[in-house]
């Protein structure tokens, strides 16, 4: 929590001041209580008062001048909310090395439920995309908010041959429609999520892209899918299949992105929870003052009823 006027906290100074006077006044009527002879007599026929009788309503206004001196500093929390029309293309790896089970139960299957689990907790309003690539890319699904169509794109997905990362990058950043260049208008923000298992079989052209994506300020978070002991069979041959994550660290960190490693489905799964709250939501900090203001109002409410019943005066 933080305060857009700090310097009103000052009048929390008051607390202690009001703690010294109450203390204050109660020795002073103990000293009074004195003067009267037939003390002891009164204390044994009347029943002696609780201390929370004496103290409650003190204790409530007391409660009231803090609640109230922090309404004055208009305090403020941050909360997470929707980023508006923000959009979001899932590029995703389906060469033949998705099928390997070194990721339960494949690899392609712990990203398609990874990728399902990000449409169910991003904001409604995140426009979303889906692109694959093998030899070739294809766009799946263009960004939309409507989740369910990128959901049932992501059941038909089928490992092939070859891992044109590069392919699948440009596929991508056409699909977002974005514009570069100084005298070109805000735009929503967008992103891409590029997943992958493998070395690219198309060159440089990932960097290539990466660096374009890095002038129309579109960020990719890059996720290297795999353990390097992962392998598959080809006509009766292992081969081994280990994900290149050098490569996709160089890619996100040339694109302005962030890269990560997943060397299993549960991993897998924190990577896209945590992608899902820094692509969809954006930290806003959000005034917070009628809430103590109330509590002030009715701390002090209290302290006048609590104060008139069971002591018959005002605090």
């Amino acid at each position: 929590m933080s305060f857009i006027s700090p310097i009103a906290l000052l009048v929390l100074a008051a607390v202690p001041l009001a703690l010294l006077a109450h203390v204050a006044a109660g020795r002073r009527r103990r000293r009074y209580a004195v003067r009267f002879p037939a003390l002891a007599t009164l204390a044994a026929v009347a029943a002696p008062d609780p201390p929370w009788r004496r103290h409650l309503p003190f204790a409530l206004l007391t409660l009231a001048i803090a609640a109230l001196a922090i309404s004055l500093a208009r305090p403020q929390k941050t909360v997470e909310v929707a980023v508006e029309r923000a959009s979001v293309v899932l590029v995703t790896d389906v060469s033949r090395s998705m099928s390997a089970t070194d990721v339960s139960p494949t690899r392609l299957d712990a990203a398609r439920g990874a990728a399902e689990s990000f449409l169910g907790k991003v904001p409604d309003e995140l426009r979303v995309g889906l692109v694959t690539f093998s030899d070739a890319a294809q766009t799946l699904q263009t960004p939309t908010t409507d989740h369910d169509a990128v959901s049932a794109a992501l059941e038909t997905l089928q490992p092939v041959a070859g891992t044109a990362t590069g392919a699948g990058l440009a596929t991508a950043l056409g699909d977002l429609k974005v514009r570069g260049g100084e005298d070109s208008a805000p735009r929503p923000p967008a992103a891409l999520v590029l997943l992958s298992d493998g070395s690219a079989t198309d060159g440089s052209a990932a960097d290539r892209v990466a660096a374009e994506a890095k002038r129309l300020r579109v960020p990719i978070y890059t996720v290297a899918l795999g353990t390097p002991n992962g392998t598959i069979e080809i006509q009766g041959r292992v081969l081994r299949v280990p994900p290149d994550p050098d490569a996709l660290e160089r890619i996100a960190t040339t694109s302005g992105g962030q890269a990560f490693r997943a060397e299993d489905s549960d991993e897998l799964d924190a990577v896209y929870d945590r992608l899902g709250s820094q692509i969809g939501t954006k930290p806003e900090k959000r005034e917070i003052t009628t809430y103590f203001a109330g509590a002030a109002l009715l701390l002090l409410g209290g302290a006048l009823v609590s104060s008139l019943r069971l002591g018959g005066r005002l605090p």
